[in-house]
């Protein structure tokens, strides 16, 4: 079953000012793999403008030369500063909404993509400490994840998403287990269950409030 992911962080604009379309791509980690300090190299670099000649931006293409993936990054045509507008996919940020441990787990999981059992088991970290904010504390992830739903906290077909997707940290922990180790594209589909239950729980919720908030002082 396909899930939307629901972050909408993947091509999403940016400020990144301090970021310059040079030959090499100067940012943090790669939005793909994660590895620190990528090494992202101009592969090609082209003008493009709207149907009246306006709105004119200059791109360029990259990649990374650990995991191959592509970046794109744009600025405005005759910036002699070459200024990042936006790249894309953008970096993947954690939304101040999700509360301590969670927070930090997510954000240390999105930082070890080049090393997917520590994404996992990040991941997994970071749906516990979902869980134990509200109250979700007795019994293995799943079947908690099964409680918040059977509760209305959460949604049946996401619990269902949970099971198809690895949070396994025990399997990983055991050297004797007979699951293979997860793949990168595994780890990030942890992750992507991950950030929409943090969306569904916390920043919506977040969002909603704060909506009603300024509603009333209008």
């Amino acid at each position: 079953m396909h899930h939307p992911i629901i972050t909408g962080v993947s091509c999403t604009e940016r400020n990144s000012a301090m970021i310059k379309l040079a030959n090499q791509l100067d940012v943090q980690r790669c939005p793909h793999c994660g590895v620190d300090r990528p090494s992202l190299i101009q592969q090609n670099r082209f003008e493009t403008a709207n149907y009246m000649s306006s709105n004119a931006r200059t791109w360029a293409t990259y990649v990374c030369s650990r995991c191959g993936m592509v970046v794109t990054a744009w600025c405005t045509k005759g910036d002699g500063k070459a200024e990042v507008q936006a790249m894309f996919p953008s970096a993947d940020s954690v939304d101040d909404a999700i509360p301590g441990k969670a927070k930090q787990f997510l954000e240390q999981a999105l930082n070890s993509l080049s090393a997917p059992a520590g994404a996992v088991m990040l991941a997994a970290s970071a749906v516990d400490a979902m869980l134990k904010e509200k109250n979700y504390v007795e019994g293995s992830l799943y079947s908690r994840i099964d409680k918040a739903a059977s509760d209305g906290l959460i949604t049946k077909d996401m619990a269902e998403w949970a099971h198809e997707v690895r949070l396994d940290a025990n399997d990983q922990r055991h050297a004797d287990s007979a699951k293979d180790l997860p793949t990168e594209i595994e780890a990030r589909s942890s992750i992507d269950f991950v950030k929409a239950l943090g969306q569904f729980m916390f920043i919506l919720p977040s969002r909603v409030k704060r909506g009603i908030q300024d509603a009333k002082g209008s």
